[in-house]
């Protein structure tokens, strides 16, 4: 039976995809672990999701991550080959944005995650995408990616699950609550 562990981590170091191996701690590492971090809160949201044509659409996002993560991955060197993330992605993600946000109310102010645990769980996930779109942003300031439409698509995405987020709520009848005691 083959192992699950390599032990070559052990140094504190990580291997790219290609040649080569970056400390743990390194900016591209730091965005490969967030990305990461999407994808497992993106699926524990797709596993409370009350729409199963939200899980499908998830699972689609899961594997988009797994597109952005092999060319974050890739030295530039290498990066052409793996590029394959292109505008017409982002442009399908907002298609989908625009098509759940247009069967619930959107507040024009701030909201209170926790209405309703399929939601929740979409909140969870918008806030680690964020998080991982602001380590992209640092890889593509310092050069070391190059095609903005990773950054772009990572935009979007956080918009996606705060679109969920509402409907999970409109789903399971909760009312979405403001931040604001009005």
């Amino acid at each position: 039976m083959p192992r699950i562990y390599t032990r070559n981590g052990d140094d504190g170091s990580t291997g790219l995809l290609g040649k080569g191996r970056l400390p743990k701690q390194a900016l591209r590492m730091e965005a490969l672990g967030d990305l990461d971090e999407a994808s497992a809160a993106i699926g524990l949201a797709r596993a409370q999701s009350t729409d199963p044509q939200t899980g499908e659409l998830l699972k689609l996002v899961q594997r988009d991550l797994y597109t952005i993560m092999t060319e974050v991955a890739t030295p530039l060197d290498n990066a052409h080959p793996v590029r394959t993330l292109e505008p017409q992605r982002v442009e399908w993600l907002e298609t989908q944005v625009d098509a759940i946000a247009a069967g619930v109310p959107v507040p024009a102010e701030f909201i209170l995650p926790g209405d309703s645990l399929p939601g929740a769980t979409m909140a969870l996930a918008r806030t680690i995408v964020r998080r991982a779109e602001r380590r992209v942003a640092g890889l593509l300031d310092s050069g070391e990616v190059t095609n903005k439409v990773l950054l772009h698509y990572l935009n979007r995405l956080s918009s996606l699950c705060f679109a969920m987020e509402l409907s999970e709520n409109a789903k399971t009848g909760k009312p979405t609550s403001l931040a604001k005691d009005t």
